[in-house]
């Protein structure tokens, strides 16, 4: 598929490069443990934004409500960003925050072991706007709210119901 056929709405990040072992040849492993993801689409909306960038660790362990990168399972050269949900059978169930984007698991099922890469563990959150005269109050402001841990739960059902009922009431 070309590359501006792709579909933008997907989050992804670059993996690092293999470094051969001794032991097995074949087996793709990263540089460094840590490295970097951006977010480009609103399907992780409102924990994490477009534009984002994440750092993430290679190979750490995996639990439900965590933000991980992964390889789409259709399209596997392209990485995704998405929060585990829960384990079904032998893979990850994975969701976006924005229910109304529907690129995770509803779409495509469950992503087996080997396709999850990374976990999240910083937000990087780039100023909204330059400008060269900013005070400093609002450049404490930004350093202190641009680098956060990602947040490790969704929100509860009760919660995204009362939500979901308050957004239908206000349409009417």
């Amino acid at each position: 598929m070309p590359e501006a056929g792709r579909r933008r709405e997907y989050e992804h990040g670059r993996e690092p490069g293999p470094v051969p072992g001794p032991a097995d040849a074949g087996e793709r492993r990263p540089l460094l443990p840590y490295g970097l993801a951006e977010v480009v689409g609103p399907s992780m909306l409102p924990a994490l934004r477009p534009g984002d960038r994440l750092v993430v660790r290679y190979g750490a362990p995996v639990r439900p409500g965590h933000v991980v990168v992964l390889r789409h399972p259709m399209q596997q050269d392209l990485l995704i960003v998405k929060r585990a949900a829960e384990r079904r059978g032998g893979g990850w169930w994975v969701l976006g925050d924005n229910p109304a984007a529907e690129s995770d698991s509803r779409e495509f099922g469950a992503v087996p072991d080997g396709l999850v890469l990374a976990r999240a563990r910083l937000r990087l959150r780039p100023p909204r706007m330059v400008r060269v005269q900013r005070s400093p109050a609002a450049l404490l402001s930004w350093i202190v709210s641009a680098v956060r841990p990602v947040p490790s739960a969704r929100p509860s059902a009760a919660a995204r119901s009362v939500r979901a009922l308050s957004r239908r009431l206000r349409a009417r």
